[in-house]
């Protein structure tokens, strides 16, 4: 039975912010590299097979811990990136909402946002998902560690589920640092066995 780890990467000085991050390559802060040292620790006992990772900073970073103490390289893969928030990318949550606020409120409700440049959800969830199914590949029967995005997070879990939209959208996001794990059997497919699990660092 496949085991896959859906890790969402440590935080940021833009999550603190609550800035949209998307395509940008933020580093993790002070806090978000305890978090992920802490986490390398109880996920190495998982015995991970196989680690890919975003090829931006903060999940390449986030990876490193777990490389370190397990010995895998980390393969990035630059499909499990966030979601590209085009011209929103910078800004405070707070000023998108009230600077574009229509497209805002698609964007909130899951719906297609016209211009801003923001990736549109059908394309940003065929290649998250395609992603992370060829590093489920990568590992036959083993365990695989995905380090991702808060929203590439949650589109991979809804897309192995097979969750419509309106049901992916009603799943809390990971923490930063924190997981999801699934497990696949011959029989039953995808099966969510936990979700947001971590270790709180302060």
């Amino acid at each position: 039975m496949t085991r896959l780890i859906i890790w969402r990467h440590g935080q940021t000085e833009w999550n603190v912010e609550n800035r949209m991050q998307g395509h940008t390559d933020v580093a993790l802060d002070a806090v978000g590299h305890a978090q992920a040292a802490a986490a390398a620790a109880t996920l190495a006992a998982m015995r991970p097979d196989v680690i890919v990772a975003s090829d931006l900073r903060r999940t390449a970073d986030t990876a490193a811990p777990l490389s370190a103490v397990t010995g895998l390289p980390a393969h990035l893969d630059p499909r499990i990136r966030e979601r590209s928030f085009g011209q929103w990318q910078g800004m405070l949550v707070a000023d998108v909402a009230t600077t574009y606020p229509a497209e805002f409120e698609r964007w909130r409700h899951g719906e297609t946002v016209a211009g801003c440049d923001v990736e549109e959800i059908d394309d940003f969830a065929k290649r998250v998902s395609e992603g992370v199914l060829d590093a489920v590949a990568m590992a036959d029967d083993g365990t695989v560690v995905v380090v991702t995005h808060g929203g590439s997070a949650k589109q991979a879990l809804g897309g192995l589920l097979g969750w419509p939209p309106s049901v992916t959208r009603q799943v809390i996001g990971l923490s930063n640092c924190h997981w999801t794990e699934l497990r696949h059997s011959a029989q039953r497919g995808w099966l969510l066995q936990a979700h947001n699990v971590g270790r709180t660092v302060d």
